[in-house]
């Protein structure tokens, strides 16, 4: 259990302060990604170490699965964060049994985080609520306007909500940033 406890703590270190916070600078995910991932640890090693039947097990991650992740918003990417943390939690919990096979696990989940969230893969794509002071009724308007305040080229633009009485609009905006240059870490 030690060493599954050591390849644990030196996985999440890696993964929420070395990728996650250094990427996205969330002081308060990082605090959750690490506490799931100890948390899981802890169960999946009692359940090992008491023998408790399987059933039981799967009962248990059932009732964390409905846990809902509350917070400020949560992107699709920090979600896939939260996701790794529990693998890693459960991969280094049953590395007693297979601590090689754990290790390779656990590199593979994060080089796999390292390069699908690296800034440099696709760092110019960027995504914005944007509210405006108008009410377009032709899309080719709407992203035109949006093009001229963002100062970029819209992939996608999507509208959200109007409000003809206060003469605003919400759109959900995909484009990518000009000259944007991503840090590689």
């Amino acid at each position: 259990m030690a060493a599954g406890l050591a390849m644990d703590l030196m996985a999440i270190f890696i993964l929420a302060y070395g990728l996650y916070y250094r990427r996205h600078h969330r002081r308060d995910l990082l605090f959750a990604y690490v506490a799931l991932n100890v948390g899981i640890f802890a169960v999946v090693s009692l359940l090992l170490l008491q023998r408790i039947e399987i059933a039981v097990g799967f009962g248990l991650f059932g009732v964390l699965s409905i846990i809902r992740l509350r917070s400020s918003e949560i992107t699709q990417q920090e979600i896939a964060y939260y996701f790794v943390a529990i693998a890693l939690g459960l991969v280094n919990g049953l590395a007693a049994t297979w601590p090689l096979t754990a290790l390779a696990l656990d590199g593979i989940l994060l080089a796999t985080m390292y390069v699908a969230d690296h800034p440099a893969l696709l760092g110019r794509t960027r995504h914005q609520v944007v509210t405006l002071d108008v009410v377009h009724a032709d899309p080719d308007l709407l992203r035109v306007d949006l093009e001229s305040r963002l100062r970029a080229r819209v992939l996608q633009c999507v509208v959200t909500q109007v409000d003809y009485v206060r003469d605003v609009t919400v759109v959900d905006v995909r484009y990518i940033a000009p000259n944007a240059r991503a840090s590689v870490r």
